[in-house]
C-alpha cells in the first residue's frame, strides 16, 4: 500500500501569536493527527504537522534512521512556527508524545505540552531484548490501528521495524533524564484501555515532571490511537482550553 498520500505535512498560517507543533506516532502517518491539527487551525492557531523521517513510505526505511532524524524534523517545524508566533505548544501521540517531551526538555521556552497516550516507560521484558533482536529480526507485527471505533482506521505500516523501536527507546532514555527539568505546563491524556503503551507511561511522567502545572485526563472511550477514536472531540476541546488558558 502506498502511504505517501496519507503522509503529507499539514501547515496553517494565521495572525495569531500562538503556534502548535503536532507530532504523529511511530509507524503512522500525519493523517492520524490531522483531525486535531485542523481543530487547532480552526481555532485560529498557527499549526505545523510534519511527517517524521522514515514514515509514510515503506517500513524498511525506518531501519536506517536515528532518532536524531526525528528531532531534526521537529526543529525545522519549530523554527517555522517561531518565525510566525511567540507562544508555541507541542502536541504528540505515542512516539510523538515522547518526542514532544524531548523537545520541551531542549526548549524551556515552550509554552505548554499536550501528550496523548505518549511513550515514556515500558515494563514488558520484551523491550529489553530489542537491541539484540534488531540485529536478527528487521520487523515484528504491526502496532497500528488500536482503535475502539470499528469505523476508524489508522493509516500506518503493516509491520513494526525493530530499529525504529530501538531508536525510540534510546530517545526515551534521554527523556527520562530531562523530565525533572521540564517546567512547562503539561496536559496528559491517557486511555484506560490502551493495547500499545501501558498506563505507567502516564503516571510515571506525572511523577517525574518538574512542572507544577500538570494534569492527567483519563479517556474512557478510546484505545491507543485516541485522536482518531471516540474521544477525539473531547481531546480537541480540552487541548484548546488548555492552550487558551495559558496565553
Amino acid at each position: 500500500m502506498d502511504l505517501t498520500k496519507f503522509h503529507k505535512p499539514f501547515s496553517h498560517k494565521s495572525d495569531s501569536e500562538v503556534g502548535v507543533l503536532v507530532i504523529h506516532g511511530i509507524t503512522s502517518t500525519t493523517s492520524s493527527m490531522e483531525f486535531l491539527a485542523i481543530q487547532f487551525a480552526n481555532t485560529g492557531f498557527n499549526v505545523e504537522l510534519p511527517g517524521l523521517t522514515g514514515h509514510g513510505t515503506k517500513w524498511q526505511d525506518m531501519n536506517s534512521l536515528k532518532y536524531t532524524d526525528w528531532i531534526d524534523d521537529l526543529e525545522k517545524a519549530l523554527a517555522k512556527l517561531k518565525n510566525r508566533c511567540s507562544k508555541i505548544f507541542l502536541c504528540g501521540l505515542s512516539l510523538g508524545g515522547g518526542l514532544a517531551l524531548f523537545m520541551a526538555g531542549k526548549h524551556p521556552e515552550i509554552s505548554g505540552v499536550i501528550l496523548i497516550n505518549h511513550a515514556a516507560k515500558f515494563t514488558n521484558p520484551k523491550f529489553w531484548f530489542v537491541p539484540i533482536l534488531k540485529k536478527f529480526v528487521k520487523s515484528v507485527p504491526a502496532v497500528a490501528s488500536d482503535l475502539k471505533d470499528p469505523d476508524a482506521k489508522e493509516i500506518a505500516y503493516d509491520r513494526t521495524p525493530t530499529n525504529g523501536v530501538h531508536e525510540m527507546l534510546k530517545m526515551l532514555k534521554e527523556v527520562k533524564k530531562m523530565q525533572p527539568h521540564i517546567n512547562s505546563p503539561v496536559l496528559i491524556f491517557k486511555s484506560k484501555e490502551d493495547h500499545v503503551v501501558p498506563r505507567i507511561s502516564a503516571t510515571f511522567t506525572m511523577k517525574m515532571l518538574g512542572s507544577k502545572d500538570k494534569e492527567l485526563i483519563w479517556l474512557e472511550n478510546s484505545y491507543h490511537v485516541a485522536p482518531l477514536d471516540y474521544d477525539k472531540e473531547l481531546i480537541a476541546k480540552k487541548s484548546i482550553e488548555f492552550i487558551e488558558k495559558r496565553i
